[in-house]
């Protein structure tokens, strides 16, 4: 992902150089884009971002246009797989269908169209955590889980309410593929190419939920 931004302005702000580490840490890229991150360190004129799925990226330090503190707690998932693997949300996920058909209800959302978005998203794993940060049942991103102000992105019920007035927000916007598409990409990747991202993810992403909904 870093390499493609090789293009962008470079150029970093004074303060940056004082930042210290810190466990949650808002990234903002000098093109606009954005990425929570575990921490950060500085190796010579590299920064190398501490990722939250596990793992270090470096990038140029004149592709980071500054650091900020992350206000939302994200609370670490289980380390052994084998407590995800075992975790209760594998499957249909009848134990969540309340919370779906209440909230969908409440926003107008099919909540068939809730579930296929679960089912692509996360399999109904409540702990599920994506290598771009991406949490939870719906796999909110952290500016998502901000906007809706999610204090814990793994707990289910505040996840999937989250995920439902995300995905309302989309389809006020767009209809349905696009709405998908912007839920998987991002809004400004379907504004920037004026429908379905040319992304293999993305459209793979749009096809399984409206297979599952029969929308195919």
């Amino acid at each position: 992902m870093f390499a493609r931004m090789a293009g962008c302005a470079t150029g970093i702000a004074l303060w940056l150089a004082a930042c210290a580490p810190a466990s949650a840490e808002i990234v903002l890229f000098s093109q606009g884009r954005s990425l929570s991150v575990a921490g950060h360190r500085f190796e010579g004129d590299s920064i190398v971002l501490i990722l939250r799925g596990g793992g270090e990226a470096a990038c140029d330090r004149g592709l980071i246009a500054g650091i900020t503190p992350d206000e939302v707690p994200y609370p670490d998932p289980p380390s052994d797989p084998a407590d995800v693997a075992s975790a209760p949300a594998s499957g249909t996920g009848q134990q969540y269908a309340g919370i779906i058909e209440r909230v969908s209800a409440q926003q107008g959302v099919d909540a068939r169209l809730v579930k296929a978005v679960i089912q692509v998203e996360s399999g109904y794993q409540p702990q599920a955590r994506s290598p771009k940060g991406a949490m939870g049942l719906m796999q909110l991103m952290p500016q998502t889980a901000r906007q809706y102000a999610v204090r814990n992105p793994f707990d289910p019920a505040a996840n999937i309410e989250a995920g439902i007035k995300h995905l309302r927000s989309l389809l006020d916007r767009f209809e349905l593929p696009l709405a998908l598409a912007a839920y998987n990409a991002g809004l400004t990747a379907v504004q920037r190419f004026g429908g379905v991202p040319p992304y293999a993810e993305t459209r793979d992403y749009v096809s399984r939920v409206l297979s599952l909904v029969g929308r195919r």
